[in-house]
């Protein structure tokens, strides 16, 4: 009836997005004794699909629902820079998964866990007071807010932390002509600010290609060019059976805790920038991420105000070494870009395949340009 107001929905924790970061944090919750509410705009978990959908072997750990996901095994990285021949780097595991599956899988454990999972819904605005209004015209007022609702999130944006710096990618599904058990990763001058990379995935393969939003004109024919080139190789086929894309932050952590008046707010995964620079990466630390800040609302909401501190200053010491590297690199990245000055050396010392990447000396003090064996193998690319 017209002038009524619906009464505010009561909860311990609201999740704003159901991807494997708000997925991970609402099942993390309700194991936790809160009452958990999970929103998601999209009518379904998991689509649609905007990833590479690699993840790496490590993650099985921290993420049950993996063997329901799992499409095959990955063993090396071939890494191709410029038009020389690949650099191999021989152990490099990893998954290829189904992404669909794999969020589908983290909802259900959710579900099971006790939260009340929400699809077809989304945070309309975030008021100062910490009250949540969503598209439905509900209201919800929780004692803690967390934000998993991607790039742009407007949790993120509702405390003043949001991210500012993209890469735009483009994917396309084509057939896989060739058996292979190795991520290529493609490094070019051109690619700017990203790089390409052909993942297996069964009979088919996901090609894509990432570069900074100014290059959005460049980026159809980019990949255009790559397809046509495996095709004559006779890697892939030349038919496309899907297309997909999206953005990817990659300025690094944002928030990732702050107060809306008494309510706590954390950010996770995508919108708390824990993408990794250089690769993209996000699934792992989505999951990671999720975990930690369900667990710590878990706390708050018992009576331990110190947990909102505490969270930040976990992402911090898990994540805040590796992110710092990947800004440092990509920055010399787009130096070189903006003076054409991108070479061979640079590029490999601007990808986590190489030694160099990971060597801090001054510049023109170089160690061998060999690939890395796999001891970061923990930082592996899925532009997700």
């Amino acid at each position: 009836m017209r002038g009524v107001t619906e009464p505010v929905i009561e909860t311990d924790v609201l999740v704003c997005g159901l991807g494997p970061a708000g997925a991970a944090a609402a099942a993390a919750a309700a194991l936790g004794g809160v009452r958990v509410i999970g929103i998601e705009r999209s009518p379904e978990p998991g689509l649609p699909v905007q990833c590479a959908e690699f993840v790496p072997r490590m993650i099985r750990a921290e993420a049950a629902p993996i063997d329901a996901a799992w499409v095959q095994d990955i063993d090396a990285m071939e890494t191709y820079v410029e038009a020389e021949t690949a650099d191999l780097t021989p152990d490099f595991p990893g998954y290829m998964i189904d992404r669909a599956r794999f969020d589908q899988a983290l909802v259900l454990h959710a579900v099971q866990a006790g939260a009340d999972c929400r699809f077809g819904l989304s945070l309309r605005r975030l008021s100062p007071e910490g009250l949540a209004e969503l598209s439905d015209g509900s209201r919800v007022r929780a004692r803690v807010v967390i934000g998993a609702d991607g790039p742009r999130s407007l949790v993120g944006a509702a405390i003043g932390c949001s991210n500012r710096e993209f890469v735009l990618t483009r994917q396309v599904q084509v057939d896989l002509l060739q058996a292979h058990r190795a991520t290529d990763i493609f490094l070019h001058a051109d690619y700017v600010g990203g790089y390409a990379w052909l993942f297996p995935k069964g009979p088919r393969a996901n090609l894509g290609l990432g570069v900074v939003p100014a290059q959005r004109a460049q980026l159809k024919p980019l990949l255009q060019t790559l397809h046509t080139q495996l095709h004559r190789q006779g890697r892939v086929g030349s038919v496309v059976h899907s297309n997909t894309g999206g953005l990817i932050p990659v300025g690094g952590m944002q928030g990732p805790s702050a107060w809306l008046d008494a309510v706590a707010v954390l950010l996770a995964g995508d919108a708390a920038g824990l993408t990794h620079p250089i690769t993209g990466a996000g699934i792992s630390s989505a999951v990671t991420s999720g975990h930690l800040a369900g667990q710590a609302a878990t706390t708050f909401c018992w009576g331990d105000r110190a947990a909102v501190a505490d969270y930040a200053d976990e992402l911090q010491s898990v994540f805040g070494p590796s992110l710092g590297r990947a800004l440092r690199r990509r920055s010399a990245l787009l130096e070189g870009a903006a003076r054409s000055t991108l070479d061979a050396a640079a590029l490999r010392r601007g990808w986590i395949a190489y030694p160099d990447y990971w060597n801090d000396a001054p510049v023109g003090v170089s160690s061998q340009a060999t690939p890395l064996m796999a001891t970061k193998a923990k930082e592996t690319p899925c532009l997700a």
